[in-house]
C-alpha cells in the first residue's frame, strides 16, 4: 500500500501509522432489529483544497474512495454516475469523495494527479492507487471490493454515515422503536456491547422466542469480538498456518461485520470440514452465531446452512 509523499501537513496526516479502529458503530446493519433507522441520504460528497482533510479523516474507521475528475472530460460522466450509484447502494461500506481538479489544482498537484479520471482509496490515511481512466461498472465494483478487503486486513470495519440527509418523512404518529428494546439499542449506540448483551439476554429470559432479542444478542456479541480483535495478527497467523482456528474465527467475524457474509460463512464451513473434535464444534457454533445476526430467510444464510449440513453429514 503506497503512502502519499509527505510534503505538506496534509501528507503528514495521510502518512500516519496504522491504528486499530476507535469505533465500530454502524459496522453491522441493525435494521433487522427494528432499531431507529439512520436518516436516508447520500454517501457521496465533494471536497476541495480547504475541505479535503476533513473529508478523509473518517478513513481510520471506514474506507474512503477518491474520484478525481474534471467537467472538461465528459467521457468520464458515466464512470461518475456508476461510482455514485455503487456508493449509495453500499450504504456506508465506504464514502466517495469527489475532487474537481480544475477548482482544486493545489490538491491535485500535491497528490500528483496527472490525468482524469483517477480513482484512489484511502485506508487509515494511506493512499491506495486503484485506477486511471474509465472502467465498466462491474469492473469498478471489483476494484473497490479489493480496497474493502485490504481495509479489513487493517481492521477498518466501520461504516460511513450519510453526508446529505433526506428531508424527514411526515410523522404519522407511529412509534419508531419498541420501548422494550430501547435500553439495548442505546447500549449498542454507545458501543457498550456488554450492557447490550445483558439487556438482550434479559429479554430472551422473559420471552425465549423473541427473534429480535436473539438477533440483537448475536450482533452485540459479534461487535464485541471484533472490537477486541487484532486483525493484523489474524492475517499473519493465517499466512503462517491457514488452519489456525482462532485466526479463522477472527477473520470470519471481521468479514461478517463488514457485510461479507458469503466469505465469512464459507470460511467457517471450510473449517468445519478440515477440523475435528472441539475445534470443529467451535467453528460450527460460531457459524450458527453468525447466522443469528441475519434474517433467517437471508439467501446467504439458507445457502450456507445447506453447505454446513453437507459438511457435517
Amino acid at each position: 500500500m503506497a503512502s502519499i509523499r509527505a510534503i505538506t501537513s496534509r501528507q503528514r496526516w495521510l502518512n500516519g501509522t496504522m491504528t486499530q479502529p476507535h469505533s465500530l458503530r454502524g459496522a453491522i446493519d441493525l435494521s433487522s432489529l427494528a432499531a431507529p433507522a439512520a436518516p436516508a441520504g447520500s454517501f457521496v460528497t465533494e471536497a476541495d483544497d480547504a475541505s479535503f482533510d476533513a473529508a478523509i479523516q473518517g478513513s481510520v474507521r471506514y474506507p474512503v474512495l477518491i474520484e478525481f475528475y474534471s467537467p472538461r472530460a465528459p467521457e468520464q460522466q458515466r464512470l461518475s454516475q456508476d461510482l455514485a450509484a455503487l456508493t449509495d447502494e453500499a450504504a456506508g461500506r465506504w464514502l466517495l469523495v469527489r475532487v474537481n481538479v480544475d477548482t482544486s489544482p493545489q490538491l491535485a498537484a500535491e497528490l500528483q494527479i496527472k490525468a482524469v479520471p483517477t480513482v484512489a482509496g484511502i485506508v487509515t490515511g494511506q493512499l491506495v492507487p486503484l485506477w486511471q481512466g474509465t472502467l465498466p461498472k462491474e469492473e469498478a465494483k471489483a476494484r473497490i471490493e479489493e480496497l474493502l478487503r485490504l481495509a479489513v486486513k487493517y481492521g477498518i470495519v466501520g461504516k460511513a454515515q450519510p453526508v446529505a440527509a433526506a428531508p424527514p418523512a411526515e410523522d404519522d404518529g407511529e412509534p419508531t422503536i419498541d420501548p422494550r428494546y430501547a435500553a439495548a439499542y442505546d447500549a449498542m449506540e454507545r458501543e457498550d456491547y456488554a450492557t447490550a448483551r445483558q439487556e438482550f439476554e434479559a429479554l430472551l429470559s422473559a420471552t425465549p422466542s423473541d427473534a429480535v432479542a436473539k438477533a440483537g444478542l448475536a450482533q452485540s456479541g459479534l461487535l464485541a469480538r471484533v472490537a477486541a480483535s487484532d486483525p493484523r495478527a489474524a492475517v499473519d497467523a493465517l499466512a503462517a498456518n491457514p488452519d489456525d482456528l482462532e485466526a479463522v474465527l477472527t477473520m470470519a467475524d471481521l468479514e461478517a461485520a463488514t457485510g461479507q457474509l458469503d466469505a465469512a460463512f464459507a470460511r467457517l464451513v471450510a473449517a468445519v470440514r478440515t477440523h475435528a473434535g472441539e475445534e470443529r464444534d467451535a467453528a460450527r457454533k460460531r457459524l450458527l452465531e453468525l447466522y443469528d445476526t441475519c434474517e433467517p430467510t437471508d439467501p446467504s444464510v439458507l445457502r450456507s446452512r445447506r453447505e454446513l449440513a453437507s459438511a457435517l453429514f
